[in-house]
């Protein structure tokens, strides 16, 4: 009986691991146990084909984001400028200082960064006003009684009274900073030498060694010039709130958009609520997180000391909220609707391409760019960026449009979510 038992006992271990597996039936998951392969283990053989197709796809993707994506932003930065910067010549002298001051600066448009255009009917009080209405870029008056100053010249003259040079920094600190200043400068100091080679060349020795004697810097220096900025860019931390800080500004707002996911996925919402619902969860949820998150966010600047109170007063601090309220409405949204398409997969790349086509726009003036960033005018970033420049350093004030386009954004993201999440929702309701 013993070997009998045995005999039997032996049949039955055999039949439960030669067990053929028959057409139809699934494939038994690996019968390795939890932490006891090492990764080159035959046991583990089909998990370790799917961790290197995952990987091998997802840097496939970031290379063809590198390419596709990155580009964008290295092609903004490529030919800078492209284009050049519009600029004024007025000349309200009329004599020899007004003629060569404004032919030189003309004369030099042709390989310059900044395209000279001789503007008149203009008075002296009008040209600051419309530089700051941002009509232009940069302005160069040559001031009326420079010529007549220059010929009369005693041992008080002040050669700079002679031209004022008009700009406005806060527009763009990036343009001014390595556009407007250094090319009017230089193109300036050229035409300055010229004058003044021209003008000793042209004088007698008696009324040189004369002039020498009464006014010596009318010799050295006859013309120059002083710079007026109208906006100057004077709060080191706008900065932060005016480019990076916008990154931030959509990455808080993945955030949020990645923190509501997961509290309707732990709680069970996801697949308890109705379609109108869950719609109505979504989009309540995050517009009260953005309001307060926006908040802190506005509040951060204002325990850093930034003046808002330029432009609007004691309500500026209020206006920049909503500005970065909206703003975060605008990008947040956008990617809140974009998860329900992509999933949490691959919202990632949309993010990413969100920032770049946003960033692409803010560094320098999309005028100097190629024609193909003309898209950035309706861009979330840069309008948040303009607004706030008008908040902090008073520039034109254009705040009324940056919130139309800023909502725009948003109600177009109100729209394509609810669509989204119905076509997801038919798609979940088919597959149960």
């Amino acid at each position: 009986m013993t070997r009998l038992s045995q005999a039997m006992s032996n049949t039955d271990n055999e039949s439960t691991y030669t067990t053929p597996v028959t057409m139809g039936e699934k494939k038994p998951p690996s019968s390795a146990k939890a932490f006891t392969s090492n990764f080159t283990d035959a046991s583990i053989a089909a998990e370790r084909v799917a961790f290197i197709k995952i990987l091998f796809g997802g840097c496939l993707g970031m290379v063809l984001v590198i390419f596709g994506i990155f580009s964008i932003y290295w092609g903004a930065l490529w030919k800078v400028p492209d284009h050049p910067l519009p600029g004024w010549v007025i000349d309200l002298d009329g004599g020899a200082v007004g003629s060569a001051v404004s032919q030189g600066l003309l004369q030099s448009s042709a390989q310059s960064k900044v395209a000279w255009e001789l503007k008149t009917g203009l008075g002296p009080s009008e040209v600051p006003v419309l530089v700051l209405e941002q009509k232009t870029w940069v302005a160069i008056v040559i001031n009326a009684g420079a010529s007549n100053n220059l010929e009369n010249a005693g041992s008080n003259y002040n050669s700079t009274s002679a031209i004022t040079l008009y700009a406005v920094e806060a527009r763009n600190e990036n343009a001014y900073r390595s556009i407007i200043r250094p090319v009017a400068e230089g193109t300036l100091n050229t035409v300055y030498n010229n004058f003044a080679r021209q003008r000793v060349s042209a004088m007698s020795a008696d009324a040189l060694g004369s002039l020498a004697s009464s006014s010596p810097q009318a010799i050295s220096k006859p013309i120059a010039h002083t710079i007026d900025n109208l906006a100057p860019f004077n709060v080191p931390v706008a900065s932060a709130i005016t480019f990076v800080g916008l990154i931030y500004l959509l990455i808080l707002s993945f955030f949020i958009v990645m923190i509501g996911s997961s509290a309707r996925e732990i709680s069970g919402l996801e697949r308890k609520l109705t379609t109108r619902s869950l719609i109505l969860v979504r989009i309540s949820s995050v517009i009260i997180a953005y309001f307060f998150i926006s908040l802190f966010y506005s509040l951060l600047s204002l325990a850093f000391q930034v003046d808002f109170s330029r432009k609007f007063g004691s309500s500026g601090f209020l206006v920049f909220w909503m500005i970065n309220f909206t703003g975060m409405l605008s990008v947040g949204l956008a990617l809140e609707s974009m998860m329900t398409l992509l999933t949490s997969r691959f919202v990632p790349f949309f993010m990413i391409i969100w920032i770049i086509t946003n960033v692409s726009v803010c560094f320098m003036p999309i005028e100097v760019l190629p024609h193909f960033f003309r898209y950035g005018y309706a861009m979330p970033f840069y309008n948040v960026s303009g607004a706030v420049r008008t908040i902090i350093f008073g520039t034109k004030n254009q705040v009324g449009m940056h919130f139309g386009i800023l909502i725009a954004w948003a109600c177009v993201s109100l729209i394509s979510l609810p669509v989204f999440q119905w076509w997801r929702q038919r798609g979940l309701r088919r597959t149960n």
